[in-house]
């Protein structure tokens, strides 16, 4: 069994429009470009295992700090939005910056939203999907309806962030909420205080609250979106159908979307698409699972060809 890694990747920096992107690189540079996209509240380490696999196996390996974290600033207002057309044109930006043409967009949470919104707005730069919890692009629409109780208790945070006790909580408790958010979310992780003082590092990220907070505003119809994606959003409003290879994955111990066979939200994956169940998983799958979440990446390819 390969022995758990550090991160040791080094560390690059690339300017985009509105960020300054801090990221790993990994693997070859002739290789097959892979954008792997970790979620709140996590950091790039939910790769650390999962990134140099891909490598070993000739991948172009990028691992972006998401806005507000880490490294990555924002060089304009628009940088500190959280909207989800915001995290989706963030991934064209990073990859347009790097020169590269098509890439596999791979992630969980916000992460996982952003490789969706990306794939699906701009299929022409995707050579693949691969998406923990499906097809994660917001109907704001519907955004004020309830869900059933239990799932609700899951994200207190969402409505804790949209008031200004919220704002002061995250700012002064940055680390103890992931510390919650990560217990409920992956109850059969047993991360430890080293995991979690790692990834809290990159929460001090002087854009880190405005991003977090505007997120769940946005997300709930309480903050407007930046006028700099308002084109993005209306056709985001639609509920675009991605037409790339596409891999979904559930874990079956996540605690807040329990797992499914898929079928739920196959309607908006149009091409190629398979959907797995990864044993034991929860939320954080690729550091939890990652060697089902380097397989999943892998399988873009089998579909590709079919």
């Amino acid at each position: 069994m390969r022995e758990k890694s550090a991160w040791t990747a080094p560390m690059k920096r690339v300017q985009t429009p509105v960020l300054d992107v801090e990221y790993a690189e990994l693997g070859s540079r002739d290789g097959d470009a892979v954008v792997l996209l970790h979620g709140y509240p996590y950091d790039i380490h939910s790769f650390q295992e999962a990134a140099p696999l891909l490598a070993e196996r000739g991948r172009r390996v990028l691992v972006p700090y998401l806005r507000g974290h880490g490294g990555t600033r924002a060089l304009t207002s628009a940088g500190r939005s959280g909207q989800q057309a915001a995290i989706g044109q963030d991934v064209i930006d990073l990859i347009d910056a790097l020169d590269i043409e098509r890439a596999v967009f791979a992630g969980f949470d916000w992460g996982a939203r952003g490789a969706c919104v990306a794939a699906a707005l701009h299929p022409e730069r995707s050579a693949g999907v691969v998406s923990v919890n499906g097809y994660l692009i917001q109907e704001l629409s519907v955004a004020v309806r309830p869900i059933a109780p239990m799932l609700e208790a899951g994200f207190w945070y969402f409505y804790y962030f949209c008031t200004e006790r919220g704002r002061a909580g995250l700012t002064e408790n940055r680390r103890e909420i992931a510390r919650v958010i990560w217990a409920h979310n992956s109850p059969r992780w047993n991360f430890t205080d080293n995991d979690l003082e790692r990834a809290a590092a990159a929460f001090e990220n002087p854009d880190y609250v405005d991003v977090v907070i505007h997120s769940y505003r946005h997300r709930l119809g309480l903050a407007p979106g930046y006028a700099e994606y308002a084109e993005a959003e209306a056709q985001l409003a639609g509920m675009p159908t991605i037409a790339v290879p596409a891999v979904t994955l559930d874990g079956s111990a996540d605690g807040n979307f329990p797992a499914t066979d898929g079928s739920g939200y196959s309607v908006h994956f149009v091409g190629p698409h398979a959907h797995h169940v990864v044993e034991n998983a929860g939320h954080n799958l690729p550091q939890e699972a990652p060697r089902a979440f380097v397989a999943a990446v892998l399988d873009v390819d089998e579909l590709a060809q079919r």
